[in-house]
């Protein structure tokens, strides 16, 4: 009976496209479903990659300034926020043998999911824009940041279209990113309540990588014309959304 019930849930999941997914280290995620993409809701918590190997937390700021090799912290080192990854914990370089031999690199996702590519980030963006989510209802140009971003968290913005602008009309997709702010390559940490983030696998070169942020104040997600993503720091830390094989 259990197992019975088990395949109905999952298949009513199926059908509407939503549903959770739980990693290795037992947190939850809602997911849904956007075009022909699956992606989490909620940012990742995981501290251990999908193989059990634990991704160390660094707090102190020489520390994590100086890393070559993945790790987490709190926004703030504070338990009660988000967890950031700098960029190296996304791509699984756990060790100084697996920073330039990729086939030694872990999973950080749990199985059957990855931490999107730059591509699967700019196909997200065209689907809600081409779908009718810009605030103004145009389905071209990027005026997205509205319908992606949480309701609750953002400073006050007088700029029509932006998260801070009558937030509560926020979140239309259900995508609920959050202002977390982010930890900079030097340890500090900065933009909570202004700004949210996350990182894709992509490698920029010259010591960046590639991920997208929401901002109190823009119509956009990302930059409107870059397209939709950005350049960081490796050792940025940031938050980390994932997305379904």
């Amino acid at each position: 009976l259990i197992l019975d019930l088990q395949d109905q849930i999952a298949a009513m999941q199926a059908s509407t496209g939503s549903g959770t997914v739980t990693d290795q280290d037992g947190n939850s995620y809602p997911y849904l479903t956007y075009g022909d993409q699956i992606w989490t809701v909620k940012n990742a918590e995981v501290v251990t990659y999908r193989d059990g190997t634990v991704i160390p937390q660094v707090t102190d700021a020489t520390e994590w300034s100086n890393l070559t090799t993945g790790a987490w912290c709190y926004y703030g080192n504070d338990s009660s926020k988000v967890k950031l990854y700098n960029w190296y914990a996304v791509v699984g370089i756990h060790d100084v043998a697996s920073l330039t031999d990729v086939s030694l690199r872990k999973e950080f996702a749990p199985e059957g999911w990855h931490v999107p590519s730059k591509n699967e980030l700019i196909t997200l963006v065209d689907y809600f824009i081409s779908s009718g989510y810009n605030y103004d209802s145009t389905t071209s140009n990027n005026k997205i940041a509205k319908a992606v971003a949480s309701k609750t968290g953002w400073i006050t913005s007088t700029v029509d279209g932006t998260p801070g602008n009558n937030s509560e009309n926020n979140n239309s997709t259900g995508f609920n990113l959050h202002p977390h702010g982010y930890r900079t390559n030097t340890g500090g940490f900065g933009l909570s309540s202004q700004a949210g983030y996350f990182w894709t696998v992509d490698d920029a070169g010259g010591g960046n990588s590639v991920g997208t942020l929401l901002v109190y104040s823009s119509v956009s997600l990302g930059y409107a014309n870059s397209p939709y993503a950005a350049t960081y720091s490796k050792p940025f830390g940031l938050s980390v959304r994932l997305v379904k094989d």
